[in-house]
Formats: C-alpha cells, sequence, structure tokens
C-alpha cells in the first residue's frame, strides 16, 4: 500500500476502475458485475474507483453493494463531484445516450462545480454506495469549468478534508495541463491522470509528473491500454485508443512495441502497466474490467517479471524516451 500525497489514504498497487460496471458501452449482468470485483479483492487489489457518472450511478451501487461485507478499514474507495445526477421522468424507457453506458435514461447528468453541489453530490454518492464516507473525492472532468472548480469546488473540498469527512482530495482529467495547474495552484493530495503517460503517449512527462514530483502530490494512473490498443499483444483493426478508433500509425507503433516485447517474453499489457508503475510519482495503476476472467488477467500481467532491458530497447528504437 503507498500514501496518496502527505495524506493517510494508502492504496494498493492496482486499483479497481469502475466505469465498465456502469455498463460502459455494453450491459454487465449483476451477477458478473459483483463475481467481478470479488476476482478484484482476490486479487488483492483493495482500492476501487467509481463516480456517479458511471452508469448514472450504476457503478457507485454494485460496488459499495460487493464491498458491504468487507471490513471498511480494509479498503479505500474514492468517487467524483462535478455532475449532479438529476431524476428525469419517464426517461426509464430511454437509453443514456450522452454518457456511452448501456442504462435507462432516469437520470440526467448536471454540471455543478459549486460548494453545494459538491456536498449534494457527495451525499447521494453515500447513499448510493450505501457507506458513512469516502477515502479520496476527486474533481471530475473540469475541462470546461476551471474557474468554478478551482474557486468553487476546491474549496469545498479542503474543507471537508480538514474536517475529516474524506481523508484525501484530487483531480481527475483526460489531459495533463489542467491537472498540472491544479498541482501547482492548490493543496491537492493525488490526481487521476487517464491515458496521458503509456507507452504509446507519454505527454505528462513534460508537465504533470514533474509537477507531482516537486509538490508531493500522488498520481492514479489510468488508462494505461489507452482505452484498448494496447490490451492485447497483437491488436485488432478496429482496435480502440483514447475511445475512438485507432489511427493506423497509432496500431502501427503498437505493433512494433509488440515485437520488442515478444523478443524479451513479455506480454504488451504486461509492459504496459510495468511501464507506468515505475515512476515514482505513480501511487496505482487503475484498470478496469468487466469479468472476472479479465481480473485474472490483469493480475498476471501486473505480477510479471520486466527486464530492464526491454525499456532501453524501446528507447532504442524511438517508441519511448531515453
Amino acid at each position: 500500500m503507498a500514501p496518496l500525497g502527505r495524506s493517510s489514504v494508502e492504496v494498493s498497487p492496482i486499483g479497481f476502475g469502475g466505469a465498465a460496471l456502469g455498463n460502459l458501452y455494453s450491459e454487465v449482468s449483476e451477477a458478473d458485475a459483483r463475481a467481478t470485483i470479488d476476482a478484484a479483492w482476490d486479487a488483492g487489489t483493495r482500492f476501487f474507483d467509481t463516480a456517479p457518472h458511471y452508469g448514472l450511478g450504476l457503478s457507485e451501487r454494485r460496488i459499495g453493494a460487493a464491498l458491504a461485507g468487507r471490513p471498511r478499514d480494509e479498503y479505500t474507495i474514492s468517487t467524483k463531484i462535478g455532475r449532479l445526477l438529476v431524476p428525469v421522468p419517464g426517461g426509464a424507457g430511454r437509453q443514456d445516450e450522452e454518457g456511452g453506458f448501456a442504462v435507462p435514461a432516469d437520470h440526467r447528468r448536471v454540471w455543478d462545480f459549486s460548494a453545494d453541489g459538491v456536498r449534494r453530490s457527495l451525499d447521494d454518492s453515500l447513499a448510493r454506495l450505501g457507506l458513512d464516507r469516502v477515502d479520496l473525492l476527486l474533481i471530475h472532468d473540469p475541462d470546461d469549468h476551471w474557474e468554478q472548480a478551482v474557486g468553487e469546488a476546491y474549496p469545498a473540498l479542503h474543507e471537508l478534508r480538514a474536517q475529516g469527512v474524506i481523508g484525501a482530495i484530487g483531480a481527475g482529467m483526460n489531459q495533463s495541463a489542467m491537472l498540472t495547474r491544479f498541482v501547482r495552484e492548490t493543496e491537492i493530495d493525488a490526481v487521476l491522470m487517464a491515458g496521458r503517460y503509456t507507452l504509446l503517449d507519454q505527454s505528462a512527462e513534460a508537465d504533470l509528473l514533474p509537477a507531482c514530483a516537486e509538490r508531493g502530490v500522488s498520481v492514479i494512473a489510468a488508462g494505461v491500454f489507452n482505452s484498448g490498443v494496447l490490451a492485447t499483444d497483437d491488436p485488432p483493426e478496429n482496435a480502440t485508443y483514447n475511445y475512438a478508433p485507432a489511427a493506423t500509425e497509432i496500431r502501427e507503433r503498437a505493433l512494433r512495441i509488440g515485437a520488442v516485447c515478444r523478443r524479451h517474453g513479455v506480454s504488451v499489457p504486461a509492459a504496459a502497466i510495468a511501464f507506468v508503475a515505475r515512476r515514482p510519482e505513480v501511487a496505482t495503476v487503475l484498470i478496469g474490467a468487466r469479468t472476472p476472467d479479465e481480473i485474472r488477467s490483469n493480475a498476471v500481467s501486473a505480477t510479471a517479471e520486466i527486464p530492464e532491458a526491454l525499456w532501453a530497447d524501446l528507447a532504442a528504437e524511438g517508441l519511448i524516451a531515453a
């Protein structure tokens, strides 16, 4: 277990990302959702991340229910603020098209980074989770809401942390530039960075990672497979990169990475996880899954032995920085 920044909150080396259990793109049965979380626990995962956005609260409900019988002091859970869920009368007969989740559109998401919105969102999340506290609360996707996020949401989180209502605070985004601003201009404990430090995208090396090292802020690294193209040794032609079809040059680069990995007897997923985890700023690698088999496969990848020569060869071929 590693601490998040200067807080007392600790996370396991591999965390569980809960988006898929919100029925991201396709349905996951209740039985499979429960079995997946149980498999994650059995594999040693003790950090679970979710959000209201994921399936209009479905991910929070499922993770809360699956962890209900576990000792509360044995796991760390995080959720997010920024999107309030507002009931939509008659929406149950339609599908949620806005978020890409296969769930009834019985609620809609309303952006709200106000102090009141933070407290309302947290109260709603606690009810869905069936908990009286979360360990980490993150400002979620404030890309177009910087002023309110830093001027209202952050002070509210700072106060909740000071009161002991939550143990650590942070921000989670799919970019590094604004996360770097949070690190440099606030007193957050952690950033959840998705897809910006991977074998295919090392853009966070230029700004976010140095800032975190300087300020003592921990990185929760998500999207290490860039949504799919690095999840297999031989990405198919319809592989996705950051939730969109992978461009030809991206897929070809992934295939070149795979060729180097094969020379060292290492799978691409194992290399993708290890590449991120070797950074001292990274406290945990957050990996999503929708089946127990995916959990077990990720666990094998996360514990694989990686020869140092692999990184040298990837650098020699211009695939990662030297």
